[in-house]
């Protein structure tokens, strides 16, 4: 029995370029500014500034794990970590909408609290941090912007920018209503429209990153289509044990066993494959066992056994 592997060289991952530099700025930028809405926000009795504060220092330590799930991708295979540390991205992933989901829990039961009983707000203040923050977050969304397609840790970080950008527009405009109409309730039931948004935005990433975490296959590839172009090929009477899984947010395995009766194809032949695997379905890690099929049933034919 001929076991076949074809792993593509360097230059045909779709990782995007080194985003170091642009999570280094927007991690302190996004320190900078819980500081300031945290110090402004207990000055103004502003739940909804503190309550984005809070989301805010989710978005930091996000940007602290994606970074460094950034680095560790980078980094090469050891002898124990064969496929190197690239799950680490969706460890990272999985992490931040976690984080995300507790830190949205504590802001939902303050606004609960407080909606009976709101105290007295600065209007001005809240308006004029916001419009910091909608800055802010502007800004660091725009430096991790080209990451965003082909890295699901990079667009979780990125989603959550522009997320707070949006939310901080919401606070400022619950500045300005609390000015026009002087309805202290409006800040409280800010802050639970937060926190819907932030569950919203975050689902997406959670669902995802918890289905690569479980070897999923990614859903932007459907397993069927896969089957059918293997089924296909030249000589190959059936396929079977096809396996497709995340290596990282931005490497896709695969793994199959080829029933090919007139025998081994060739190097060329398994060359042809992996590259069409890569450029049809995004597969650029491939590997294939060669079985005549002659000798008695495969072990791990039967689709249940895995």
């Amino acid at each position: 029995m001929a076991h076949d592997h074809h792993h593509q060289g360097p230059g045909h991952s779709h990782a995007p370029t080194d985003f170091g530099a642009a999570f280094a700025i927007a991690t302190a930028l996004n320190l900078i500014l819980v500081a300031v809405q945290v110090l402004f926000g207990l000055a103004s009795n502003s739940l909804a500034l503190l309550a984005d504060a809070g989301h805010n220092l989710g978005d930091v330590l996000g940007l602290l794990l994606a970074w460094g799930a950034h680095v560790l991708a980078r980094r090469l295979p050891t002898e124990r970590f064969t496929y190197g540390f690239r799950s680490a991205s969706i460890l990272s992933a999985l992490v931040n909408a976690a984080t995300l989901f507790v830190a949205t829990g504590a802001i939902t039961w303050e606004a609960i609290r407080r909606l009976p009983n709101p105290g007295p707000v600065e209007g001005w203040t809240v308006i004029a941090v916001a419009a910091v923050a909608v800055a802010v977050n502007g800004l660091s969304a725009w430096l991790l912007m080209a990451g965003r397609k082909g890295d699901l840790n990079i667009r979780g970080a990125f989603l959550h920018l522009v997320a707070d950008a949006g939310v901080s527009v919401g606070v400022a405009f619950a500045g300005a209503l609390i000015l026009l109409t002087g309805w202290l309730w409006i800040d409280p039931v800010v802050s639970l429209i937060i926190s819907a948004t932030i569950l919203w935005s975050t689902w997406g990433l959670l669902r995802e990153s918890l289905r690569l975490s479980m070897d999923a296959v990614p859903s932007d590839i459907d397993p069927r289509h896969v089957q059918d172009y293997l089924r296909q090929l030249p000589g190959v009477a059936s396929i079977h044990d096809l396996h497709i899984w995340a290596m990282s947010t931005t490497e896709t395995a695969l793994t199959c066993h080829l029933v090919i009766p007139g025998g081994h194809p060739g190097d060329a032949f398994l060359s042809n494959i992996c590259h069409e695997l890569e450029h049809r379905f995004g597969i650029n890690h491939a590997t294939f066992q060669i079985e005549l099929g002659n000798a008695g049933a495969c072990a791990l034919e039967p689709t249940h056994v895995v």
